[in-house]
């Protein structure tokens, strides 16, 4: 056990999360999303919606400063203004991680499923919001 950490950080997660290196992607998906077909560790926190979870891994994941939008979230039905709770409670928790104000790129459906196939890893929450959905590139810390 460790002090002031977020509880939803597993051994596992914080694992996975220490050996990724600046640039590696991390997903961070909802419930719907096909997590297990891309055949790379699943981190079950079906117990937590996206702000919790964002929370919790903003709190140790730097975010990508050397690109224009470290995150990429997917687009609700071909309409890349519209965002969900989900995506602006996922803003919040990096601005509250001292990341500043972020850009979250939409990215097109099934565009989002082909990009997911270079993620190292999903986190996958219970989030009952569909489309809350994204792709966090790591930093250096």
């Amino acid at each position: 056990m460790l002090k002031n950490t977020d509880p939803l950080l597993t051994g596992s997660l914080l694992r996975l999360l220490d050996e990724m290196g600046h640039g590696d992607v991390i997903g961070l998906v909802d419930r719907n999303f096909p997590a297990y077909r891309y055949s790379v560790p699943v981190i079950d926190l079906r117990g937590a919606d996206t702000a919790a979870a964002a929370r919790a891994l903003l709190s140790v994941l730097p975010l990508d400063g050397f690109v224009e939008a470290p995150v990429q979230r997917m687009e609700i039905d071909d309409d890349p203004e519209r965002i969900t709770d989900a995506t602006t409670a996922l803003v919040a928790a990096a601005a509250g991680a001292g990341e500043g104000e972020i850009r979250v790129e939409p990215v097109a459906r099934f565009d989002f499923y082909d990009l997911a196939e270079g993620a190292m890893a999903f986190v996958q929450t219970g989030e009952t919001i569909p489309y809350s959905c994204y792709l966090l590139r790591k930093g250096v810390v």
